[in-house]
């Protein structure tokens, strides 16, 4: 079912091995040529292109883009107890750990006189993108709000796919999800367009915002591209994967069961075991076989595990496994071997990492605590997950005293002539003169 690529001979270099692992073909560029004229047309036209993109895309045309906030509560009311206490759950865990990963504000004295300090300054609105495609998302609303939140943003705005069966509005567990962490501001709106909408806004309907998060399909990410400047974004998400660097002692049906689990979020999610032990690879792709069967999701399932971004890399020793995996940069990694601590110690790139048997992706998709907004397609070599900082800026404050300047004043006047920029040196010297 998986492919097999053997490095159990060879030395691939880190420059080799990015050619090497197995990726999902996804074209952004291409996607880029469509969604931009429909920004421009959103844009231009505001509600009635929305509409007009939502009844194309979505096949439906919804009463109220913004949903009303009477719907939004009776989606709460009318939710199942066991879903409203797993979102509960969920959202105090994710809630305690983002609030405390918001950075601290510095201050210092780097000599008498000289103050410098940085506090981290929450934007003022952010705009959230719930995916609802294939699959339902509520966890997104909480990854997205919550981090949000932790960080002091006080306006949010959700956006969320139109559903068909729901009468044109988003599926009502979204919309519970959004009751219970206080956001009454959510829209039916879906794709590329709602991107437009949150980036340049729309009049009568919705303010522009200052950063947009959260993942799509590649038109979304084509559209977080093209407006990456008129407003901050976190990332273009692309396809899930999952790369799982195991040994002999890893346990084949844990392997296989989490491999499928990324595997039937869709077509072209990535599965990738990274293993020193072709008897556990054996294993592994035996169970899978009988797990793919029983999967309600089996088309889906068998295409993205069959798909070129899937495979089992063979490897020589644990070592080639761990540069393995930090060249393909998983979204999310897990460690299933001996040590498995120690090992993960060792990891440079991943968005997130699940060590030992019983840290599962799937935990950290609900109610881990860390947030499953993750960098995709091998980004995780130089980018973060989305978390509190993503709605944070820095601002450095400068305070000297006339004594403070006039210390270094003949240095500064030093390196401003050696750049030829005099006016800056100038700048200085009116202050040491007097």
């Amino acid at each position: 079912m998986l492919s097999r690529i053997d490095l159990r001979e060879s030395a691939p270099t880190a420059r080799e091995l990015l050619d090497i692992v197995p990726r999902a073909d996804v074209d952004v560029s291409h996607a880029l040529t469509i969604v931009e004229p429909m920004l421009a047309d959103v844009r231009e036209r505001g509600e009635a292109a929305l509409r007009e993109f939502g009844e194309k895309f979505d096949g439906v045309n919804p009463e109220h883009l913004r949903v009303p906030n009477e719907r939004i509560e009776a989606a709460l009311e009318n939710q199942d107890a066991a879903v409203i206490d797993a979102l509960r759950e969920a959202i105090t865990r994710v809630r305690a750990f983002h609030e405390a990963t918001v950075p601290p504000p510095v201050e210092m004295e780097v000599a008498p006189g000289a103050k410098l300090s940085q506090r981290w300054i929450p934007v003022g609105r952010v705009g959230l993108y719930v995916p609802g495609g294939l699959a339902v998302y509520p966890s997104s609303v909480v990854m997205n709000v919550v981090a949000a939140q932790a960080a002091g943003v006080e306006s949010i705005a959700v956006t969320t796919p139109p559903q068909k069966a729901f009468d044109g509005e988003p599926h009502p567990t979204i919309l519970a999800a959004c009751a219970l962490l206080g956001i009454d501001e959510v829209y039916a709106a879906g794709g590329a367009q709602s991107i437009g909408m949150l980036a340049y806004g729309v009049d009568g309907l919705c303010d522009p915002v200052d950063v947009i998060t959260g993942p799509g399909n590649v038109y979304v990410a084509a559209a977080k591209r093209a407006v990456n400047g008129v407003v901050g974004i976190d990332s273009e998400a692309g396809p899930t994967e999952i790369a799982i660097i195991a040994d002999d002692s890893a346990d084949a049906h844990f392997v296989a069961a989490d491999l499928l689990s990324q595997a039937e979020h869709d077509p072209m999610a990535g599965s990738v075991l990274i293993t020193d032990s072709e008897e556990l690879a054996d294993k592994v792709e035996q169970a899978l076989y009988g797990l793919v069967d029983a999967t309600p999701h089996i088309a889906r399932t068998k295409e993205a595990l069959t798909g070129r971004q899937s495979a089992i890399i063979l490897t020589g020793n644990i070592d080639q496994s761990v540069q393995v995996a930090d060249a393909y940069g998983a979204e999310h990694l897990e460690i299933h071997t001996r040590d498995a601590e120690a090992v993960a110690a060792r990891i440079r790139s991943a968005g997130a990492i699940f060590v030992g048997p019983y840290s599962p992706v799937p935990l950290g998709d609900y109610m881990a605590g860390s947030n499953h907004v993750l960098p995709t397609g091998g980004t995780a070599r130089f980018a973060s997950g989305l978390g509190a900082h993503s709605f944070l800026k820095a601002v450095s404050t400068i305070n000297y005293t006339a004594d403070a300047l006039a210390e270094i004043g003949h240095k500064v006047v030093a390196l401003a002539n050696a750049e030829d920029l005099p006016a800056h040196g100038q700048a200085i010297q009116a202050r040491l003169d007097k």
